[in-house]
């Protein structure tokens, strides 16, 4: 039973969710917000919250660590909304509290790496989703994935993993001042050689 998705049908409180991770993408979220305002009935806005359950572990502690759609729920609680499903994905309450985060360290459910790219202690991570930082490479890295610079793949954090990736590439200023040529950037830097043990990239492969 340990990793079975298993619906909380009861709404819980998105300010007692845990992150599992210490950014977003500010940009990704503001669109999210957006998208969320398209849906002007109750009715719509019910079937997007059903459509996306947020995947949680739930802790040692009983509280709910979110270990996906950290950019939803930030965005849902921009808007206002105060409660949201979840999906459980992972049971670890038997696991000791000092053994947790190695846990979800080892399952790949935890990436505890600042706007910078630096990995901290994980008692850096924040306590709500409302204290997510932004990372601007981190919104680079969605829209670069959005315009066809490379997959969608199931590796977890891939998103970080590209986002980590143009932040050696391409000056922070330039990815929160001008976004558009950061983006051209972006997708040259995206198909070439230096890229390619990125999840999700698509070439162009070269014959050198």
């Amino acid at each position: 039973m340990a990793n079975t998705r298993e619906p909380i049908l009861h709404p819980i409180p998105i300010l007692s969710l845990r992150p599992t991770q210490m950014t977003v993408g500010m940009r990704e979220v503001k669109e999210k917000r957006k998208r969320w305002r398209e849906h002007k009935s109750n009715k719509k806005r019910a079937e997007l919250l059903g459509k996306h359950m947020i995947p949680v572990v739930v802790g040692p502690d009983q509280r709910y660590y979110v270990v996906d759609h950290h950019h939803l729920a930030r965005a849902l609680h921009d808007e206002g909304v105060e409660d949201i499903l979840v999906t459980i994905i992972g049971d670890l309450t038997m696991v000791d509290r000092d053994a947790f985060w190695g846990v979800m360290d080892n399952k790949r459910w935890v990436y505890p790496y600042d706007a910078k790219g630096e990995r901290r202690h994980f008692k850096d991570l924040p306590k709500s989703i409302a204290d997510l930082k932004d990372d601007p490479f981190r919104s680079l890295a969605g829209e670069l994935r959005r315009a066809g610079g490379f997959a969608k793949d199931t590796t977890p954090f891939s998103e970080f993993l590209w986002a980590d990736f143009l932040r050696r590439k391409i000056a922070r200023k330039m990815a929160e001042d001008n976004f558009a040529g950061a983006m051209e950037k972006a997708l040259a830097f995206a198909k070439g050689h230096d890229a390619v043990y990125l999840p999700g990239w698509c070439g162009p492969a070269s014959d050198d």
